[in-house]
Parts: C-alpha cells; sequence; structure tokens
C-alpha cells in the first residue's frame, strides 16, 4: 500500500493517477493517503480527497470532477468469495467504481466495490455504500438509503 504525502512534485503525481484533464490537472489530497496501485485512480480536475483516505484500485475508480471526498473515506474494488472454500484458496476478484462529477462524500464513508455514484449526489458522513447512487440524489446511512432525489 502506498502512502502519498501532499505537496508532491508534478511527475510523481502524474505518473500516479491518471487525469482524464492533462492540461488543468488540480487536486489535493490532505495526507495521509493510502492506495493498492494509484494507477488505476483515474480522477478529474479539481477531486479533493481529506485526510486519510483508502482507495483499494485493484480495479479502476473513477473520479468526477469537482468532486469532494470526506476525511477517512474508504473506496474498495477488491472482493472476496462468500465460499468459505474458496477464501481458503485465496480467490480474489475485483469490481470497477465510478463516482461522477460535482460529487460530496462525507467523512468516514464507505463504498463497496462495483458501485456507481451518479452526478451532483451527496453521500452523507458515515454512509456505507452498498448500490449503486442515482445522479441528484441525497443518501445516507448503513447501508445508504436515497433520502431525496
Amino acid at each position: 500500500m502506498a502512502s502519498f504525502y501532499i505537496p508532491l512534485p508534478t511527475w510523481i503525481i502524474t505518473q500516479t493517477f491518471y487525469s482524464s484533464n492533462h492540461t488543468s490537472f488540480n487536486f489535493w489530497i490532505k495526507p495521509p493517503f493510502y492506495c493498492d496501485y494509484g494507477y488505476n485512480i483515474y480522477i478529474d480536475k479539481n477531486v479533493m480527497f481529506n485526510y486519510a483516505c483508502v482507495i483499494l484500485d485493484v480495479c479502476p475508480v473513477r473520479i468526477g470532477e469537482h468532486t469532494m471526498i470526506g476525511p477517512n473515506t474508504h473506496i474498495y474494488t477488491s472482493c472476496h468469495s462468500l465460499d468459505s472454500n474458496e477464501r481458503l484458496l485465496d480467490v480474489e476478484f475485483g469490481k470497477p467504481v465510478t463516482i461522477g462529477k460535482n460529487v460530496w462524500i462525507g467523512g468516514n464513508c464507505t463504498i463497496l466495490p462495483g458501485v456507481t455514484i451518479g452526478d451532483n449526489a451527496v453521500i452523507g458522513a458515515g454512509s456505507v455504500v452498498t448500490k449503486d447512487i442515482p445522479n441528484d440524489s441525497i443518501a445516507i446511512g448503513n447501508p445508504a438509503r436515497i433520502k431525496q432525489k
């Protein structure tokens, strides 16, 4: 697991993360920040990670522009089998996570593998997102449920 402390030289950031907007590569990470690989994280411009975020990026994690991710938020793409015999064989797989544009994810949230969070969504602090959240929604709780659309 890698740990990145910002500010870093631009060449390190661009070698670690992929930005779909190469001409305006603005994002902020408040340390500590942990990830498995980094190269599976695709971020757009003006994305902010607050303190102590974790991204387990065995599959792609896509984050749209103007997204704010609260402190201690964890984003997981890695999965293990529900079958106990398969777990003994170290069977692991992954599902990608997509977070839309202009999303606000509150502090201490968990985003599980395979989830898509739509544009302009808000995820309340402490929520565990187990299913897709549509555009323009507010979701809170464990599991996260849509409270407003």
